[in-house]
């Protein structure tokens, strides 16, 4: 359990295992618990920093208006604060938005992405108005009228059917994020910029990951942010919405440790490789 600064900003994170650096960036509404599944494995591999984006979790409030280059370089002082100069940066929705901008700001920062139910675009028109809508009766009548609404938004229908207590537990995490950090962080979602056209710029080996049944942000933003990364492949997870890594946790870390031992076998092929290497 450790915590950096940036700026008057504290930024929680937990650190696992061993061995190459591994980012991991929640979706909004959530903090770190969000990826208890996949630490255990991961960190047999790897050294797992896990962190609470600000706004979130055991972060500071995101009390003041910010944008998500700020969550950049909070993420960039924890890299300082453990000495590392590059990791594999992996982000579910905000948490991918992150990364994405990092691979763009910070290239040398980034060794490798794993995009989960994320998006390289701008917020719609329609879908700006209803979350403020949803924000401003938040501030009216408090955000517990507004779970159901948002559970169905953040889980797939097959998890509201099948998982009924993970909804509820995570319901009631949703209703302990302090309001001022919603707006804010929903403000610098609604105001994000299109890296559509930059994603060509991107290099890295990068893993996109979707659930099927992902209404935040449908498969098409993760079908089309695959086809425009250079170097990205694209997996579907079958029965899980947004929050994939809870809804089908085995399938998801699966696939993300499936790409890191590819990314492991092809940089030892280039380094054994004796024409490349003269």
């Amino acid at each position: 359990m450790s915590t950096a600064l940036n700026g008057s900003n504290e930024i929680y994170y937990e650190i696992s295992g061993s061995g190459p650096a591994l980012l991991l960036l929640h979706s909004f509404l959530c903090d770190g618990e969000m990826w208890r599944e996949q630490v255990g494995p991961l960190s047999e591999h790897y050294r797992v920093i896990n962190i609470d984006i600000r706004g979130h979790g055991q972060s500071s409030a995101a009390d003041r208006p910010l944008d998500i280059y700020d969550l950049v370089e909070d993420v960039v002082a924890v890299m300082d604060n453990e000495g590392i100069a590059s990791a594999t940066w992996a982000g579910l929705s905000i948490g991918g938005m992150i990364a994405l901008r990092a691979a763009l700001t910070v290239p040398d920062r980034v060794s490798a992405l794993m995009l989960l139910d994320s998006h390289a675009g701008t917020e719609t028109g329609f879908k700006k108005f209803k979350y403020k809508a949803m924000v401003a009766a938040a501030k009216l009548f408090g955000i517990k009228p507004l779970l159901p609404k948002v559970s169905k938004l953040m889980f797939g229908q097959h998890t509201l059917q099948t998982q009924p207590e993970l909804v509820r537990h995570w319901k009631d995490k949703f209703a302990t994020m302090p309001l001022v950090s919603i707006a804010n962080m929903v403000d610098a979602l609604c105001q994000r910029d299109s890296l559509k056209t930059r994603l060509g710029d991107i290099p890295q080996a990068a893993l996109v990951l979707v659930g099927e049944e992902d209404l935040s942000l449908p498969p098409p933003c993760s079908i089309s942010l695959a086809e425009r990364l250079p170097n990205a492949s694209l997996e579907i997870v079958k029965q899980a919405g947004h929050l994939s890594s809870l809804e089908q946790p085995k399938a998801v870390t699966a696939a993300m440790l499936q790409f890191l031992r590819g990314r492991q076998t092809a940089m030892t092929e280039h380094r054994n490789d004796p024409i490349r290497s003269s």
